[in-house]
């Protein structure tokens, strides 16, 4: 079979004025980037206001592995196949950060016939909403240091200095660093630090504002620093709301782009979930839900980082409720977390499968936690066997579950009909409850314990002193009623990212927390976890090119 990029670089694509049409949006409301692009206006946004909300459908996944689970693909093809049977849906996802792009993991545009287009637009620059994020991140942090060259009038203290600039790239070098070095006139000498982009507040604020009023609110509760007799200090104290809501007055309109079948897809804002929010922002969901009958969203990584975080952080903000959960999984990743090799995943192994499905197990009790129906849907490869299948089956309608076989990487919509229809049968029959894991009214202790225990399995939290007293200190600040923003490894239910399958008799070990007062969440730090990433010994980056024509090969 051909490649994705080979698949979407041969796909015939409508004009984005065209997608927009069928789902209502006239011309004059589009700001566009080129033929297959654009973003949607303030204007129209606003109309939709007063419409009734469709379906919301969350897609989330067992813990990712090196065997691929296809959760974006997933959620692409499930657009395409309501499309084939004559539904109304949206697809709702995140945009891809260059970092994972160029490392280890790739794009986030889908696979095979189950992709959103164009691929190579969207996995590189889209339309400069993570350059806009990135500058007004790197603005405030040069605010923050030329107040302190020209007097520091607001006391502050350069040990307590919590903001960090960032950038969209995989680069370990900057992880630490000293900023100031040199004459007297390039600033004070301090420790300072990277992330990625996708890890910013910044981000974080973007994805889980209304509007450009409420971005600007939150832009200035930003805490950037402490004075030195430890009181926060913020963006609007700097006097830098203005500048950056600036920079991102076009970042916070979501985009319109189409899969490969032309389903309409927003696709706006991109946090990682294992150390950010990681869903795609309020904005776009809401207006997929207003234009569309069905609005299918994806949250990142595991179930266990970014649909906890979807139910936990982004609904509860947004007052969004989800009307069913689709769980995606496939037979390699569950024989993957049951000990098989990556290299033997392709021999059909039951009694590898039934060692390793505890993982899916897991997922799935979570899920029912929140009061929310359950569909599990296996990827289909050639290698699974009927009696692998036939057990998955079994084990998912013990379960409670319904549960689906997806082709849609082969196939497109048409591999996705059996889906399509699960999940429309569990919207008509089965009814949503929906209600967060823990009360706001918890502990921010109370509230990181109960992830752990509920959620990961966890025996107990092992808090370091210096968490302890960050806990204590933002509660005494007035942080104490935020929802906690977990930042754990993806690869296991554990902060463990060796202990697979379902492990049990762990303690997670909380390191750090720190407030993001303008996303309204606090961040806790888990394990080894990094706010950025490193690139791998053979990062993608070397099997990317582009030709004399400007055709790019080796992106994927």
């Amino acid at each position: 079979m051909k490649t994705d990029i080979e698949i979407a670089q041969e796909a015939v694509m409508e004009p984005i004025s065209l997608v927009a049409k069928r789902c209502g949006i006239p011309e004059d409301a589009l700001e566009l980037y080129g033929k297959y692009k654009a973003k949607i206006s303030e204007e129209f946004l606003q109309t939709l206001e007063n419409k009734e909300n469709g379906k919301l459908i969350l897609v989330t996944a067992i813990n990712p592995t090196p065997a691929g689970e296809g959760k974006t693909t997933t959620t692409v093809g499930l657009g395409e196949a309501f499309g084939k049977l004559g539904k109304n849906a949206i697809i709702a996802l995140r945009e891809p950060s260059l970092g994972p792009c160029f490392g280890i993991k790739g794009g986030a545009a889908g696979g095979g016939y189950a992709q959103v287009v164009p691929m190579e637009d969207l996995n590189l620059h889209f339309t400069g909403d993570f350059h806009a994020i990135t500058s007004a991140n790197n603005l405030l942090a040069a605010l923050i240091d030329n107040h302190i060259q020209q007097g520091n009038e607001l006391n502050i203290d350069t040990r307590q200095i919590v903001w960090k600039r960032c950038l969209d790239m995989n680069d370990r070098a900057l992880r630490n660093i000293v900023v100031g070095m040199g004459a007297k006139a390039d600033g004070y000498v301090r420790e300072d630090h990277f992330v990625i982009t996708v890890a910013s507040e910044i981000m974080a604020v973007l994805c889980l504002a209304n509007d450009l009023e409420d971005l600007k609110e939150r832009l200035g509760k930003i805490v950037v620093a402490y004075t030195r007799d430890n009181q926060p200090v913020t963006a609007a104290d700097l006097q830098a709301v203005g500048a950056m809501a600036a920079l991102l007055k076009d970042a916070l309109k979501p985009n319109l782009i189409q899969t490969l079948e032309h389903t309409p897809a927003l696709v706006h804002g991109g946090p990682f979930a294992n150390i950010a929010h990681g869903c795609n922002s309020v904005r776009a969901t809401r207006a997929a839900l207003k234009m569309a009958d069905y609005c299918i969203t994806e949250a990142g990584f595991g179930a266990d980082l970014g649909a906890e975080k979807f139910l936990d952080i982004k609904c509860p903000s947004a007052g969004l409720s989800p009307d069913a959960i689709v769980l995606v999984a496939t037979v390699r990743a569950l024989k993957y977390n049951g000990g098989v090799a990556k290299s033997d995943l392709s021999v059909p192994n039951v009694d590898a499968l039934k060692k390793g499905i505890v993982n899916l197990g897991k997922h799935i009790e979570n899920l029912k936690k929140y009061h929310v129906p359950v569909v599990v849907t296996l990827n289909a490869f050639v290698s699974d066997s009927n009696e692998e299948l036939d057990f998955v089956k079994a084990f998912c309608e013990e379960k409670g579950c319904r549960f689906a076989l997806s082709e849609v990487w082969e196939k497109g919509g048409e591999g996705g009909l059996e889906l399509a229809n699960a999940v429309l049968s569990t919207l008509e029959q089965e009814e949503s409850c929906f209600a967060p894991i823990y009360e706001r009214s918890l502990s921010l202790k109370e509230k990181i314990e109960t992830v752990a225990r509920e959620i990961y399995g966890a025996d107990g939290v092992e808090f370091s002193a210096a968490s302890l007293k960050q806990l204590e200190r933002l509660t005494a600040l007035g942080f104490g009623s935020f929802p906690v923003c977990m930042a754990k490894t993806q690869y296991s239910l554990s902060d463990d990212p060796t202990l697979l399958g379902r492990p049990e008799g762990f303690q997670l070990h909380v390191r750090e927390a720190y407030v993001s007062a303008g996303a309204g969440f606090v961040v806790v730090l888990t394990g080894e976890i990094m706010t950025m990433p490193g690139l791998p010994k053979s990062p993608a980056a070397h099997r990317i090119d582009v030709d004399a024509s400007g055709r790019i090969t080796g992106l994927f």
